[in-house]
This record gives structure tokens, C-alpha cells and sequence, in this order.
């Protein structure tokens, strides 16, 4: 994810004051420089390094040489060796899907391609169910094994406690989310752009964590009696906590369905450096810059949704890699447009106390103001739907503490939703993919194997997991007596105690909180 800058550009004096070490939070601006580009080309599963123009070679996905900024301090982006995070069938990059007789890729079959994304509550009565089934899923709160038993109780006494405030979000947008609206009107667009490139596929829309949930897509599917699926996550860059989720749930589907297990099919894992989807992000840029009254000062401010920095360093997602890399290729299109205004990156709606991806945006805006910024450009980078941080927290929350921190000017790039050049390039990702459908089908039930060389479900997550490591806990060697070791564990099981107690309390109703008032009730 890491990009290679040289010269500063002389228009940005201050800029080069505002450098910092990558493990700083403040924030670090960067004017766009020549960068040199190392493409990384996968060829039946070797990677192979070659210098390479954007828009030349199919199946590539993109890796950047880690130069320091400056000379001397650290680039904004301090990446790891991309390789490290390939995965089978990573994003095509061109938005050429001619290279194939339509006709041959389709043949017999009937194709559908399922869009996967998170869901949102529709109603204010929706939340707090809703609440329950994101914190009941093992990819976004991570319990050691050994509490895994406690997985929906902890999820019933979270949701519960975050539902009054999570329902003033949602009451302040229209009283619930737009996302499966703005969703299904994607599925319709794309649709009909496969149509348009004379692909007849069935669009289908998979949620998550609410209607229309993947469970009701994939029996859709089933009913239509389609033999050909490609599965595209509305997530540009994976992680664990989002494409990962999604899949994972498909996998366990797959597995114990006779006609899914026939079924061929292929997964898109991630599609953030496709050039379609870059120029659709310049485009709207662009158009938002020139509504300041001095353009060139904006500084674009690029807010991501966080996770856990644990993910990333322990258990090797690689969100944090890709979603710089997209920031990356999303400058470098506009340095065509001889647009380089400084930029810079950051993660927002991080949620409880562990530390989360940094540098975090709320404390960025208020540093950007301190700086003297006053002119910001929000970039909500990691979404491609309008929804509640989006609505609420970004244009909101952030635009408020922005123009307190000093910003004067604060513009906000809208999410793709519909944006025709981003749904054209989506169809011809599905039409590109199409030649690994079915490429090494399963005859034999019983073998339960890969349906996909490159693509499917599970070998996607077999590659992924294959680099994928446990959480460590806070003490890796059980000690005896007074030490470290025994107050941790002392402590765990404290907190156990008073987590069953609270639980009890959520879930019944009753108990000495209650009775003390100290614990209001939801009921």
C-alpha cells in the first residue's frame, strides 16, 4: 500500500513542517510528488515483479517501493512488502472486458452475480437487533477461545447499551439506514449495464447483519437456477471485518448445501485499484474541489472506516495496506489533472477501548486546524453507500469539530452510490472474472474441495487464513505465585464475573443494579 514520493511541491511551503514519524498522531500532509510505481502481475498464482503503464496488464494488482519523504522522514506510508497480503484473484485492474467471446464465458448457464455488504436498521425499532447481529459475529469481536461461549451474550448486553444512542444517530438521518435502498438501486444499475454488455445476469443483494440477509440472497439463487455466481463484496479494500465476515458465512453455507456445492463460482476479494473505480473517486473529487473559492489550499482529507489495530499487526488483515495503496492510485489519477493539493489519511468510528488503526480522524481535524488548515475536503474513502457515518458522523459530528478546530471552508465528497462510470467498471469486473467461473468445478460431492482455482470462497480464505494468526493473549507462558501472569488471569476472571453479572442484568431485567438504580433498564 505504499507510495514513493520524491520533490516537494514548492507551492506548499509549510507543508514539509507538518511531517511526522509514521507512529505519530499528528497528522502528515503530503503535496503530490512524481511517484514511481512497481506493478506486481499475477500469473497463475506467481507473482512477478514488472514496471508496467496502469492500464496495460490484466489480473495485476499494484505495489509501491516504501522511499522515505524528503530524504530523510518517513513517507505517509510506511508499507509492508505488498506480496505479503495478495490474494488469489485480487482486483482486475483494466475496465477492458472484451478480450473474451461473451458468448463462450456464458455458455449454458445462467449467471448471477450476488452483491455482499453490511446491512443497516430500516426503522429506529431495527437498531437494536440489528446491533446484536454485528456483535454476534466472531470476525468483529474477537473473543479467546476459551470465552468464545459467551459470544451473544456479550453481543445482547452490548447491543442494549448502544441502542438509545446508535437510535439519535439514526433518528437525525430520517430514522433509519439508506444503505439497502441505495444498494438495491446499485444491483438494478449494474444489471443493466451486464445487459448493456450483452451479459444476462441476475443481480442479487446479500446482507450481512440485516434484510435482505445473504442466508435469503443465496435461496433466491437457488430458486432461479443459477449455475454460474460471481461474488462481489461492495467493499473496495478486504479486511477481516468485512469482505472476511461476509465470506466466511458464505463458506459455511456453501459447505452444507448439495447444489451450492455444484454450484460454480467465483469471489472478487477486493477491486480498490481497478481504474474504473479510481476515476470514479478523481471525478467526484474534482468536482467537490471546485466548489472552494481557492481550490488548490484544500486539503483533502481521506477518513476510512477503522478496526482494530490488532487486526492488522497480529492477525495479518490486509485492510490497512490496500486502503493506503487506494490513496495512493487516487492521487496519482489526479496529479494527471494537475490537481496536488495535499492530502492526508485517517480511520473514523472506532469503538471501545482497545486501540484502533491511527492516525484517528477526529483527533487529525483538530491537529489540521492547529496547523493553520482551513480549507478540508472529507473523502469518505472506504464507503461506496450514503449512510450513518457518512450522514451522521462525518457530515455531522466532524463538520461540527472541524469548524470549531478552525476550518473555515469543509466540503465532503459524496459516496459512489450509482455514479455511472463506477457501475460500469463493477460490470466489466463481473464479465472479467467470468473465465475463472467453474474453471475446476467439483463433481464429487464428497471431495468438498475448491470450486475455483483462483477466486472461490474457499480458497480465498484458505490463502487468507493461511497467513492469518490468533490474537495473542496478554501473557503467553502461565506463570505460578505473585507475578504478571496471575493478575491477568486474576483480572480476567474479575471481569468475567462482573461481564455474566451484567449480562444477567441486561437480559433479565432484574438484579441489584436494578434495584439500586444504578442501572437504568431498556425494556
Amino acid at each position: 500500500m505504499m507510495m514513493n514520493c520524491g520533490a516537494v511541491n514548492a507551492t506548499t511551503p509549510s507543508s514539509t513542517s507538518w511531517s511526522a514519524s509514521h507512529s505519530s498522531k499528528v497528522p502528515m500532509l503530503l503535496p503530490r510528488a512524481i511517484c514511481t510505481t512497481q506493478r506486481m502481475c499475477c500469473v497463475s498464482g506467481v507473482h512477478v515483479d514488472a514496471c508496467v503503464s496502469f492500464n496495460v496488464s490484466r489480473n495485476c494488482a499494484v505495489a509501491k517501493d516504501s522511499l522515505g519523504w524528503s530524504g530523510t522522514s518517513p513517507s505517509l506510508y510506511s508499507k509492508q512488502p505488498f506480496n505479503k497480503f495478495l490474494l488469489p484473484l485480487k482486483a482486475l485492474v483494466t475496465s477492458t472486458s472484451q478480450d473474451f467471446p461473451i458468448a463462450s464465458l456464458i455458455g449454458e448457464g445462467k449467471v448471477g452475480v450476488l452483491l455482499l455488504n453490511l446491512g443497516g436498521p430500516e426503522t429506529l425499532e431495527d437498531v437494536q437487533p440489528f446491533l446484536f447481529n454485528l456483535f454476534a459475529d466472531p470476525d468483529i469481536i474477537r473473543l479467546p477461545r476459551l470465552f468464545r461461549f459467551l459470544q451473544k451474550p456479550l453481543a445482547q448486553f452490548i447491543s442494549v447499551a448502544r441502542a438509545p444512542k446508535s437510535k439519535e444517530g439514526y433518528a437525525s438521518i430520517g430514522g433509519g439506514s439508506p444503505l439497502r435502498q441505495i444498494t438495491d438501486a446499485q444491483a438494478e444499475e449494474l444489471r443493466k449495464s451486464l445487459w448493456e454488455k450483452q451479459v444476462p445476469a441476475k443481480v442479487y443483494v446479500g446482507m450481512r447483519y440485516w434484510h435482505p440477509f445473504t442466508e435469503e440472497a443465496i435461496e433466491q439463487i437457488k430458486r432461479d437456477g443459477i449455475t454460474k455466481l460471481v461474488v462481489l463484496p461492495l467493499y473496495p479494500q478486504f479486511s477481516i471485518s468485512t469482505s472476511g465476515s461476509s465470506l466466511r458465512l458464505l463458506e459455511s453455507i456453501f459447505r452444507e448445501d448439495e447444489y451450492l456445492v455444484n454450484m460454480q463460482h467465483t469471489v472478487i476479494p477486493s477491486w480498490y485499484q481497478r481504474e474504473g473505480y479510481i476515476k470514479a473517486m478523481a471525478n467526484l473529487i474534482e468536482k467537490e474541489l471546485e466548489k472552494f473559492d481557492r481550490p488548490e489550499q484544500a486539503v483533502i482529507f481521506f477518513s476510512a472506516h477503522g478496526v482494530p489495530l490488532a487486526y492488522v499487526e497480529e492477525a495479518g488483515d490486509p485492510y490497512k495496506a490496500e486502503m493506503e495503496e487506494c490513496v495512493d492510485l487516487i492521487m496519482e489519477e489526479l496529479e494527471k489533472r494537475k490537481i496536488i493539493n495535499a492530502y492526508t489519511l485517517a480511520y473514523q468510528s472506532r469503538v471501545g477501548p482497545v486501540e484502533w488503526l491511527k492516525p484517528y480522524t477526529d483527533e487529525t481535524i483538530i491537529e489540521l486546524g492547529k496547523k493553520g488548515v482551513k480549507r478540508l475536503l472529507a473523502v469518505p474513502i472506504s464507503f461506496v453507500s450514503e449512510h450513518i457515518e457518512t450522514l451522521e458522523e462525518i457530515d455531522v459530528e466532524y463538520k461540527e469539530l472541524a469548524l470549531k478546530s478552525g476550518i473555515e471552508k469543509w466540503g465532503r465528497v459524496p459516496a459512489l452510490g450509482c455514479e455511472p462510470t463506477f457501475i460500469s467498471d463493477l460490470a466489466d469486473a463481473v464479465i472479467e472474472s467470468l473465465p475463472y467461473v467453474g474453471a475446476m468445478a467439483v463433481s464429487n460431492l464428497e471431495a468438498r474441495q475448491s470450486l475455483v482455482p483462483l477466486g472461490s470462497v474457499e480458497e480465498l480464505l484458505a490463502v487468507y487464513d493461511s497467513k492469518r494468526r490468533e490474537l495473542p493473549s496478554p501473557v503467553t507462558v502461565w506463570e505460578w505465585g505473585w507475578t504478571r501472569s496471575a493478575e491477568t488471569w486474576n483480572g480476567r476472571a474479575a471481569m468475567l464475573a462482573v461481564l455474566v453479572l451484567l449480562v444477567l442484568e441486561v437480559t433479565t431485567g432484574q438484579g441489584f443494579l436494578h434495584q439500586w438504580g444504578i442501572f437504568p433498564s431498556f425494556h
